[in-house]
């Protein structure tokens, strides 16, 4: 997770994770939209599917990028936003 509000206007945290496969990548998006529907957060946004590699769920001030790892090493969004600050790191 990144902190990015003194980097972006758009959103003020990014969520980068990686599924190891299609299946991974559903059960992450559909852990996180359970959890957060039951507080009454819905997504402004979705786009992409398991089948494509990447997902991402837009919350507003948060947004939550899900990749396969061919597609995370290829938009290397760490590396990116690398001035961002880690609020937490979790391998």
């Amino acid at each position: 997770m990144l902190d990015v509000r003194a980097l972006c206007s758009f959103a003020d945290y990014f969520v980068i994770c990686t599924g190891d496969t299609k299946r991974h990548i559903e059960a992450i998006w559909q852990g996180i939209d359970e959890v957060l529907r039951a507080k009454d957060v819905i997504p402004r946004h979705n786009e992409g599917t398991p089948d494509s590699g990447w997902m991402l769920a837009d919350f507003g001030s948060v947004i939550v990028h899900i990749f396969a790892p061919l597609e995370r090493d290829y938009y290397q969004l760490d590396k990116l936003w690398d001035k961002a600050t880690p609020v937490v790191r979790i391998q």
